[in-house]
């Protein structure tokens, strides 16, 4: 793809979103839906080939299922309060259709499926707009809509994701299904502190999107694709393949990482609200990731693949990927949990 092409496609996807968290007209929140939804597919298919257009199909259609419903929500919601403002009095009905419409954008289970097949179809890059960028707008909608979502439905939804995060990416040897069903775990997370406090959900997405962003960025750099080629790394580029481990376990959400912090606030936040089976069930099922991304983490920095040859060190040639974003955004997805007590502030 031309870089003025991919300039534009890419400032329509990013003002569509912007559309959508700043509308506060239900009508020109789908027109922001479906200007993201449109520019996006040629971005899926910057590598052309079967796969990718295979994963731009499903994506397509998944999305457009979940537009034609939002606007049915829109509709029901019209034909009873007679407004098009984006309020937080919605009717019981409307609500329930556009939760479920929003799941649909988000991979929420059980509306999950298309996640993994439509990241494993696409390209690196692609993939990392995919499960960042693309979950900010069904997030915000969700935000500002909180009050009237029916808990049941939500929190229903909400552990059967991290349930089927943690299940689905158990058997796994390709990274980008991997990081789908943390995507999908993670969403969980996300939906179900989302009735309790809105605000944390925000936390929870600023620092999943910092994560994700550095594991994807970390795995463009090695050029690896599956745990057996990540099993290389460590004669390549020893440094970048420990990073890896820690950033594996800050996704995993032990401390004293980064990623403890929403799991921590989570589950203090809902025991809070005298909730203790949702938050035990959660902690549980979050212990399916942790497994799988210590997986990955073994076959990373802690074996050594065999080498036919005397040397063990290869041969290093001169790197020509810029890493200028990496050490920030390692540091942020390592080192935030000290600062705990302000953001707690924040909520």
């Amino acid at each position: 793809m031309k870089p003025p092409i991919f300039i534009i496609i890419m400032l329509t996807v990013i003002s569509g979103t912007m559309i959508v968290m700043t509308a506060s007209h239900w009508l020109m929140v789908w027109i922001g839906f479906e200007m993201n939804l449109l520019a996006i597919i040629p971005i899926l298919m910057k590598k052309y080939n079967p796969r990718a257009t295979e994963a731009a199909t499903k994506y397509f259609l998944t999305q457009a299922t979940a537009s034609m419903l939002l606007m049915m929500g829109i509709i029901i919601n019209l034909l009873h309060s007679e407004q098009w403002t984006v309020s937080k009095d919605l009717n019981p009905m409307a609500s329930i259709v556009m939760t479920t419409a929003l799941a649909m954008k988000l991979g929420l289970a059980p509306f999950h499926f298309w996640v993994p097949e439509v990241t494993q179809g696409i390209s690196m890059s692609s993939g990392l707009i995919l499960l960042t960028w693309q979950k900010i707008a069904p997030l915000s909608i969700l935000y500002q809509i909180s009050p009237t979502i029916n808990p049941n439905l939500l929190l229903t939804m909400a552990i059967m994701s991290v349930m089927i995060g943690g299940w689905g990416g158990l058997n796994q040897t390709q990274l980008r299904k991997i990081m789908a069903y943390s995507s999908i775990a993670h969403m969980g997370w996300m939906a179900a502190i989302m009735m309790y406090s809105p605000t944390m959900m925000i936390l929870n997405l600023t620092i999943y999107i910092t994560m994700t962003l550095t594991t994807f960025m970390l795995f463009m750099y090695n050029s690896t694709t599956t745990t057996s080629s990540l099993s290389q790394t460590w004669n390549k580029t020893p440094l970048i393949t420990s990073f890896i481990l820690v950033l594996m376990m800050s996704l995993g959400g032990l401390p004293p990482l980064s990623g403890f912090i929403p799991k921590w606030m989570i589950i203090q936040e809902l025991t809070k609200n005298e909730m203790i089976m949702m938050p035990t069930l959660l902690a549980m099922t979050a212990l399916l990731n942790l497994y799988f991304y210590m997986r990955l983490t073994y076959t990373t920095a802690l074996t050594m693949f065999p080498s036919n040859n005397c040397m063990k060190m290869k041969w290093r040639f001169e790197r020509t990927k810029k890493t200028i974003l990496l050490p920030p955004l390692i540091v942020m997805s390592t080192m935030l949990l000290p600062l705990t007590p302000m953001l707690s502030i924040l909520d």
